[in-house]
């Protein structure tokens, strides 16, 4: 099993490019790119990665900007490339976290269409490796 905190190394050890990258944390990166005006090439860099894992995806409500954000990274990535997305809010909930309905709408839809979706149930992996 891969656990979370090696995801990256193990993808990039079969050549990938990796963009390992906490959600709110991307979202708070963007606003200050779209500050600078650099909103454009922020998007291309992400776009050109070839797997991007956004880590604790809806652990903060998307305002307007964030989702507008997320759609077009989703957008930009859908059908070409590889996004994986980690979260311990419940799928269900994501819909009223990223907020506009219309864009939560796209944004579901293009996640979920082709996704491999995995469930892990019992103790925090975290917990698990730390009584070892």
């Amino acid at each position: 099993a891969i656990v979370p905190d090696n995801l990256k190394s193990a993808v990039t050890r079969h050549g990938f490019r990796v963009m390992y990258t906490n959600t709110y944390k991307l979202m708070g990166k963007l606003k200050v790119a779209k500050a600078k005006g650099d909103i454009l090439k922020e998007l291309k860099r992400i776009e050109k990665t070839d797997v991007l894992i956004l880590e604790d995806f809806c652990m903060h409500p998307f305002d307007a900007g964030s989702r507008m954000s997320l759609m077009d990274i989703i957008e930009d990535r859908y059908g070409k490339k590889t996004t994986i997305l980690t979260s311990q809010v419940p799928v269900k909930n994501w819909y009223d976290l990223i907020g506009d309905k219309t864009v939560a709408d796209a944004v579901l839809d293009r996640l979920v269409h082709n996704a491999l979706r995995i469930e892990l149930h019992g103790e925090s992996l975290r917990k698990l490796l730390s009584m070892k």
